[in-house]
């Protein structure tokens, strides 16, 4: 046997702590007047946007936060004879705030969540762009590695001793299988744990982020 073709795939993971947090708030009002309604949620938002601005300039807390355009809708609900009764009046204003540390954000969110008209939802935990991209290089040329390791390893199962790459290639595109994900991929497990109500304020946990990467490779084995 003097030259055989080998095709491997290779997988390689890292786990990472997130480094920022962005979470996301809604200020909301609502009532039988379009203008009182629209007064209200501008008089609502004013000190979280305040509040916000502070701790971008201060601290540093908050490397950047946005605040959307106000939101205006009607609804006529029904009574229970079946009635069409007087429009009722729903604004809103959404913010955004990227904070640099989990703690930092758990203060922040423990002070306004109180407040009236404010709503905390979701947080989505990233890293920052200059780490994502080098995680994934390094994450990509270990799945290589890993390829090239499996190729060798078949190559001497078959008394075989030096192996040479033909192509390399994202899972799905070296072949006419069904294409699956294969390029670096950014994922983060878990989300927002809230302490308890008689606790002094909300914890959050973020979890690791895990960034993975999966490529096939074909090789001659000599």
């Amino acid at each position: 046997m003097s030259e055989v073709t080998v095709t491997v795939r290779g997988e390689h993971e890292e786990r990472i702590a997130p480094e920022r947090a962005t979470i996301h708030v809604s200020v909301r009002a609502e009532g039988a007047e379009r203008t009182q309604v629209v007064d209200n949620v501008m008089r609502l938002a004013e000190p979280l946007r305040d509040g916000l601005s502070e701790r971008a300039e201060g601290d540093g807390a908050v490397i950047e936060w946005t605040s959307k355009r106000l939101s205006v809708r009607a609804e006529r609900p029904w009574n229970s004879e079946g009635k069409r009764l007087a429009p009722v009046y729903y604004a809103s204003i959404d913010f955004t705030a990227t904070f640099v540390e989990a703690s930092e954000l758990s203060i922040w969110v423990s002070d306004v969540s109180p407040w009236e008209g404010v709503e905390v939802g979701w947080v989505d935990w990233h890293l920052t762009p200059a780490t994502r991209a080098r995680t994934e290089r390094e994450v990509a040329a270990q799945a290589v590695g890993v390829a090239v390791t499996r190729a060798e390893a078949y190559a001497g199962a078959l008394g075989l001793t030096s192996v040479t790459p033909l192509e390399i290639a994202d899972v799905g595109l070296m072949s006419s299988g069904q294409p699956t994900p294969g390029p670096p991929m950014m994922k983060a497990r878990g989300g927002v744990a809230f302490a308890a109500d008689a606790a002094p304020a909300m914890e959050y946990e973020p979890e690791e982020i895990v960034i993975s990467a999966t490529v096939e490779a074909r090789f001659v084995a000599r």
